[in-house]
């Protein structure tokens, strides 16, 4: 479903200094997967995630999702090819002046999508994440949790195949968390969706995935299967994160990952 191949990319500061953020990075996303990584923060997460739709293009390797190599598409095709890739952020990322039915209606408004068919796939998006009473309403009325949902709803109303997560539930607390987990994999087992998310709390990981790959320095540094056995970390970092059971998320004050 996404493979990548020896991604990697380099960013410039001002100053033209560059950082390596992802060091030929290779992984693959099996369909149905619900396929974790984890690491400190700028271990390079985010920029990996935003490689396979290609809002950060790398600088060299294959970004390969569904059999086709994005990076060979026009950028026609690529539009047309991120319709089957919803994506949903830490911070929502909802237009405040847009109400809440507004918000998910946008992306179907950008595909052209015609009015008359966006209704019924606006109100049966709010209606699966338990939201279509607050289809009138504006965000800063909303919860953080129900702020999410809309997020999901507007990312699922393009019915997508794919859906990457940027943290989805950093700025939750841990009751709504979970509830925003269990709608997450509902949708996977339901809709059949393929999802990747990116965090640095391990409890998400063992709540929803089945896979997780350890980031460190913009490097995979191993990926373990979570359903048919039990882990067997092999770095100290990885070895942190799966042994110490009781953490919600990783604090790097706490383990010399370089020992």
């Amino acid at each position: 479903m996404i493979q990548l191949v020896d991604v990697c990319k380099v960013f410039k500061d001002e100053s033209g200094n560059r950082q390596q953020v992802l060091q030929s990075v290779s992984l693959n996303v099996e369909e149905g997967d619900i396929y974790g990584v984890i690491g400190f923060s700028g271990a390079g997460k985010s920029t990996l995630l935003r490689t396979m739709n290609l809002l950060e293009r790398p600088d060299s390797g294959q970004v390969i999702v569904g059999g086709e190599n994005l990076m060979r598409l026009s950028r026609k095709e690529l539009l047309q090819k991120r319709l089957s890739i919803g994506m949903i952020f830490q911070s929502f990322n909802l237009l405040g002046n847009r109400t809440v039915y507004e918000n998910v209606s946008f992306p179907l408004e950008i595909a052209r999508v015609p009015r008359a068919e966006r209704r019924g796939r606006i109100e049966a998006s709010l209606e699966k994440v338990g939201l279509l009473d607050k289809a009138n309403a504006y965000p800063a009325k909303l919860s953080g949790g129900q702020k999410q949902r809309v997020a999901i709803a507007r990312a699922m109303v393009m019915r997508p195949r794919i859906l990457l997560c940027d943290e989805p539930t950093s700025a939750l607390d841990p009751q709504t968390t979970q509830g925003i987990l269990d709608f997450l994999k509902q949708l996977n087992e339901e809709e059949k969706i393929t999802m990747v998310i990116v965090t640095h709390e391990m409890e998400v990981v063992k709540s929803i995935c089945n896979k997780v790959s350890v980031m460190e320095g913009g490097r995979l540094v191993e990926t373990h299967a979570l359903v048919d056995r039990p882990a067997a970390p092999q770095s100290q970092l990885a070895r942190y994160l799966f042994e110490h059971q009781q953490q919600t998320a990783i604090r790097p004050e706490e383990v010399n990952v370089h020992a």
